[in-house]
């Protein structure tokens, strides 16, 4: 299977692959102690469309992206952004806290 360069990436429609972010307990433990947030995303996207998705639609520097399919169908991905953006400022900004 080859692998896609760069240049080959197709370019990310940020709100067709983030359906909406998850504000449980777990996500806001994960917010505040981690930098990370949680998202349901698209079963079809990859790590590497999610991690674009973030980073335009909230211009932060994402450094890392799990994921994981639940048994509804759903994926989850869970997202560690850098440093210099904090999670608590783009769930202000996305209304949740």
């Amino acid at each position: 299977m080859a692998i896609k360069q760069k240049s080959e990436i197709k370019d990310v429609d940020a709100f067709g692959i983030i359906k909406y972010p998850l504000s449980t307990e777990k996500a806001v433990r994960l917010m505040e102690a981690e930098n990370k947030l949680i998202f349901i995303v698209e079963p079809k996207a990859t790590k590497t469309e999610i991690k674009q998705a973030v980073e335009k639609a909230f211009s932060a520097k994402v450094l890392a992206v799990n994921t994981t399919k639940m048994l509804d169908g759903t994926k989850k991905a869970f997202v560690k952004l850098s440093p210099e953006t904090l999670a608590s400022d783009i769930t202000t900004q996305l209304g949740l806290i």
